[in-house]
């Protein structure tokens, strides 16, 4: 099962937003908001992704899907919604 890993910079309501929507999406096995990487970040400021002036955050989602099919339907639906929401959302080390 393709596990998709999206990390979101938005407010906390595009966060719920979108992670009610991922939960709709039929052939998804599991979708969930993950801890802040950042406990394992080091102490110097060149890993932690700063988020400027503009008091967004950033959440970290992964989702599980059925299969490769599903996975491209959630990229797709993450991508369009947070065009919609007016956040953003990249995919990192997808499996």
């Amino acid at each position: 099962m393709p596990t998709i890993h999206i990390r979101m910079t938005g407010t906390r309501d595009d966060a719920d937003t979108l992670l009610t929507i991922l939960h709709g999406i039929d052939g998804i096995e599991h979708v969930e908001e993950i801890d802040d990487p950042s406990l394992d970040m080091r102490d110097d400021s060149s890993s932690s992704e700063l988020i400027d002036d503009n008091s967004a955050e950033l959440f970290f989602i992964e989702v599980t899907a059925r299969d490769a099919l599903h996975a491209e339907a959630v990229r797709a639906v993450a991508e369009v919604e947070a065009s919609v929401l007016g956040a953003l959302v990249e995919f990192a080390d997808d499996s």
